[in-house]
């Protein structure tokens, strides 16, 4: 889009949001991987306006470290008196723009297309105020836009003032607006908090406007989806629901399969290449990187991952901050973490944990293993249950395994260690020495044998139980002349 010199995009994040029931402010509250003013102001940066300013109020802090890093000017509002006030409040951060673009925090579902097409439509009309609109089903709890017989906004009539006529309109006010500032400001200073909360509102500042003889015009969004607010638990479901529907559709179009879309759950920044499938119930998160020609398994969660192509994650593996080169295969019920990177061909299978160890091109450990803070050398086997004993309960150290090596099960590798290229290490063994290259480390007690030892055990337990007492049964005459004798 073309640079908009003459804009300035406001958005309003200072409510609390009661509704929610939670302590955390409403515009950080997630949905679609991201928080509500994060989503906002990313819909507003493709207009390329002049400046974004952003309105905090209620855990005004964490707000501003929220929105800080994409660029925006921040202005505190305290007390919040309303959308109005805060529009007064930013009016030095905002300077002298020609038009104003006012944007709740809690509407993340808007699009940057949207918010152009809006502020191109004040342009060209020359309103003094352009508001966006959408028709909804259900308009219960919403402002009414009320038009002349020409189509400009007589009104906006919330729904607590609705007559029976103004009840029937579906179209809605989205609560987001275009405004010809040299026009704004004077209503603005004219308002008065002559309502029950004691606030000064912008549709107060709307109504000044009609009443000057200014146009105000309305312009209806495309998607009514895109002016759904947050205001109900229901409600951020209900978004992100959208969020997640509309990422999964872009990852098809670009030709990645997905079966059972509706089970699977894709973050906004995720990338993944052609030919790609992801089965049900999968977690992409952050910024996963998936190439073309992979297969991420049923119920596998993978965060801040990298996959190169033809990479193969296995059922219920976990792939957090790792990078798998091409041709790698994890799983299933793996667990990379940390850092762990698999070259080429490389593969962990079942129940193995990697954290902060490479893996190079072919190595195999499929097994039943934790491999942690280590570098194994390419074509090296790790046998089931081995384990890298990194941490000496102060500091973590590293283990390095040579090329071509052969690990033997149940092998615990006591770090700092090193083991030689070529080398064997013998199953059982709990190898604290290094070993050299082409020898075998063999670190275990020596087996003997004793011929006939468990059957003379069993013999000699046997002699000692004592012998059981059989209990012989009471005559039945006996008892019979009792209860006779009871009877008299």
């Amino acid at each position: 889009m073309p640079a908009s010199s003459d804009l300035v995009v406001l958005v309003l994040a200072a409510g609390k949001g009661t509704r929610l029931k939670s302590q955390l402010a409403k515009v950080l509250h997630r949905a679609g991987g991201r928080t509500l003013v994060e989503h906002v102001v990313r819909a507003s940066q493709p207009l390329r306006p002049r400046l974004i300013v952003t309105v905090l109020g209620h855990q005004a802090a964490e707000v501003g470290a929220a929105v800080e890093p994409l660029g925006v000017r921040t202005v505190l509002q305290e007390p919040q008196r309303g959308t109005g006030h805060a529009v007064l409040l930013a009016r030095k951060a905002i300077g002298h723009p020609k038009f104003l673009l006012v944007v709740p925090g809690d509407s993340p579902l808007v699009r940057p297309e949207t918010l152009a097409a809006l502020a191109r439509a004040h342009r060209q009309s020359g309103a003094a105020a352009t508001i966006l609109s959408a028709e909804i089903p259900d308009p219960t709890g919403y402002g009414r836009i009320v038009r002349k017989e020409d189509g400009s906004v007589a009104a906006i009539v919330e729904d607590s003032a609705a007559n029976e006529e103004q009840r029937a309109i579906h179209e809605i006010n989205s609560s987001t607006y275009c405004f010809t500032l040299n026009q704004l400001w004077p209503c603005l200073a004219q308002l008065k908090p002559e309502n029950k909360h004691k606030e000064l509102y912008l549709t107060d500042a709307i109504a000044l406007l009609r009443q000057r003889g200014q146009l105000v015009q309305a312009v209806m969004a495309t998607d009514a989806d895109e002016v759904l607010g947050c205001n109900t638990r229901a409600d951020l479901a209900a978004v992100d629901a959208i969020f997640r529907r509309r990422k999964r559709e872009s990852l098809m179009a670009d030709g990645v399969t997905i079966e059972l879309p509706e089970t699977v759950l894709v973050d906004p920044d995720v990338v993944a290449g052609p030919d790609t499938l992801i089965e049900p119930c999968v977690q992409l998160l952050g910024k996963t990187r998936i190439g073309a020609n992979c297969k991420v398994g049923t119920g596998s969660v993978l965060a801040n991952a990298i996959l190169e192509d033809g990479v193969t994650v296995k059922p219920h593996s976990i792939v957090s901050a790792s990078h798998l080169a091409r041709g790698a295969s994890v799983g299933p019920f793996a667990h990379l973490r940390d850092g762990a990177r698999l070259d080429a061909g490389a593969r962990v299978g079942n129940f193995v944990e990697v954290k902060k160890s490479r893996l190079e091109a072919g190595v195999k450990a499929m097994h039943l293993s934790y491999l942690g803070d280590a570098r194994i050398g390419r074509e090296t086997n790790i046998g089931a249950g081995t384990i890298t004993c990194n941490y000496d309960g102060v500091d973590k150290n590293p283990t390095t395994i040579g090329r071509r090596v052969f690990i033997g099960s149940d092998t615990a590798l006591v770090a700092p260690i090193r083991v030689g290229d070529g080398a064997y290490v013998a199953a059982g063994s709990t190898i604290t020495e290094n070993v050299p290259p082409n020898a075998l480390g063999i670190a275990r007690g020596k087996q003997v044998n004793k011929p006939g030892w468990a059957a003379a055990r069993r013999r000699e337990m046997a002699a000692k139980k004592p012998a059981k007492k059989r209990r012989r049964p009471k005559p039945r005459r006996a008892k019979a002349r009792k209860k006779t004798a009871r009877r008299r």
